[in-house]
């Protein structure tokens, strides 16, 4: 019998094909969802005004990381248009006429304002759905915030260093990416668009989580209690050490000179922390990748 094939994203099933997506969203949440949603198939386009005189793109991103810009538009059909304007208006709705999704990242009020509020988009284009990204759900739609207040208001900030990344940007582009396709099945069901609200806090309070359920703090066995599950210091650089299931667990230990043993509350205890932190100090990274090819533990060394 012939194994069925395993597809690579580039040859993944294209559950948007024929969708047509219009984004009004700028830095990078939204677009960032857009890009989500052409690798699945849907023909996006981003509206956006036309830049001012000497600057690349209206869009913040196509400004302070053009490179990131580039990125996030592969694929998507840009077209400029002032929303204050007649004219501008004129051009939005000629592309929601034909979309089945419309993305936005403006506080409510200034939806309202553009004449985008949901029930006036609904009562013009029964079919078309509204994924409306925002700071915060409900009555803080309004309020002002960034990925950093998120993260702080979700505890994820700790002490004065920044964050590695945009986890409440790009989880909340992909809770967005998400809500394309909940309201495309939706509109399956009923023949109506409907709008979806995506907070950004939400979306860090749901990275959050881990840490909430203990996992992840330092009593907790991925967040350092573990001693298969560990960042230590190396003869050469650190190494980011995941050794959490019995048998990891038990080759690390036998790697250590300790006894082969996989059982978690000897794994942690402080003497065994130890033993693997001596033993890891005294290797280089290219003898603990070594290692971890011959003995199949999941190790990752780091400069």
């Amino acid at each position: 019998m012939t194994a069925p094939a395993t597809l690579t994203i580039a040859a993944a099933p294209q559950p948007l094909r024929n969708t047509r997506l219009l984004s009004l969203a700028l830095n990078l949440p939204g677009p960032a969802a857009l890009m989500r949603c052409a690798r699945l198939g849907a023909q996006c386009t981003k509206l956006e005004p036309p830049p001012a005189p000497g600057l690349p793109s209206a869009d913040p991103m196509g400004i302070y990381s053009p490179a990131a810009y580039a990125t996030l538009h592969a694929g998507v059909r840009v077209v400029h248009a002032h929303l204050k304007t007649p004219e501008g208006q004129a051009s939005l709705h000629e592309e929601l006429a034909r979309t089945d999704v419309l993305i936005t990242s403006f506080r409510p009020s200034a939806l309202a304002k553009l004449g985008l509020s949901w029930e006036s988009l609904h009562a013009r284009y029964p079919r078309l759905s509204l994924v409306r990204i925002v700071g915060a759900a409900a009555e803080r739609a309004e309020e002002p915030g960034h990925d950093l207040t998120y993260l702080a208001d979700a505890g994820l900030v700790t002490g004065t260093e920044m964050p590695p990344t945009l986890y409440a940007d790009m989880g909340g582009a992909l809770m967005a990416s998400e809500a394309v396709l909940q309201a495309l099945l939706e509109r399956a069901h009923t023949g109506s668009g409907v709008c979806i609200e995506v907070a950004l806090a939400d979306a860090a309070a749901w990275l959050a989580q881990p840490r909430d359920w203990g996992l992840t703090t330092p009593q907790g066995d991925v967040g350092g209690n573990h001693a298969g599950y560990r960042v230590y210091p190396c003869a050469d650089g650190r190494v980011a050490v995941a050794a959490l299931e019995p048998h990891f667990a038990a080759s690390l230990c036998a790697a250590a000179g300790l006894p082969a043993t996989g059982d978690a509350e000897v794994l942690r205890a402080p003497a065994t922390h130890q033993a693997v932190a001596a033993f890891l100090a005294g290797q280089t990274r290219a003898q603990l990748d070594a290692l971890a090819a011959a003995q199949d533990i999941p190790l990752h060394t780091l400069a």
